[in-house]
Formats: structure tokens, C-alpha cells, sequence
């Protein structure tokens, strides 16, 4: 339980990071409870890129380009691969 958590908290720092929007202030709170959601869900990079673009589009109304989610989708994803690795 402990790794998860640590894991959920690693994934928060890179998407507050990533800032498709350039507002600086994380105000992606929904859209990255979201995304951790559906991490845990899905394993297909461009899935999980597909769902990421919907769910910022839902709260944006502005759609962020499939190349720009598909490389924040490996990005978690490795994050979530490396710690099923670890025991």
C-alpha cells in the first residue's frame, strides 16, 4: 500500500510538471486524479494517451496534441511498470 501511494505521488509530480496548459500553479487537480485513475486501468500507451486527452479536453474544452499525450502516457507508464517490479 505504501509503494502505491508513493507511486500515485510520483505520478502528481510529473503530470503537475508536464503543464499542458502552461497555467503554473498545478490547478490540475481533477484532470490528474483522473489520469491516475486511469493508469491504474489501462496498460496501452496510446490508450492511456487517449483518455489523458479527454479528460483535459472534458475540463479545457481545448484539445492537447495525441504525440504530446502518448509520451506523458510511456512516461507513466514506466513509472507504473517500475514499481510492479519492485517487492
Amino acid at each position: 500500500m505504501e509503494s502505491e501511494m508513493k507511486t500515485n505521488l510520483q505520478f502528481v509530480d510529473v503530470l503537475n510538471e508536464w503543464d499542458p496548459f502552461k497555467l503554473k500553479n498545478g490547478n490540475y487537480d481533477t484532470e490528474i486524479a483522473d489520469t491516475i485513475q486511469a493508469i491504474h486501468e489501462l496498460d496501452n500507451p496510446e490508450a492511456l494517451a487517449a483518455r489523458i486527452q479527454s479528460i483535459y479536453e472534458f475540463s479545457f474544452e481545448e484539445i492537447i496534441p495525441i504525440e504530446q499525450c502518448i509520451k506523458i502516457a510511456k512516461e507513466l507508464l514506466l513509472i507504473k511498470d517500475n514499481d510492479s517490479c519492485t517487492i
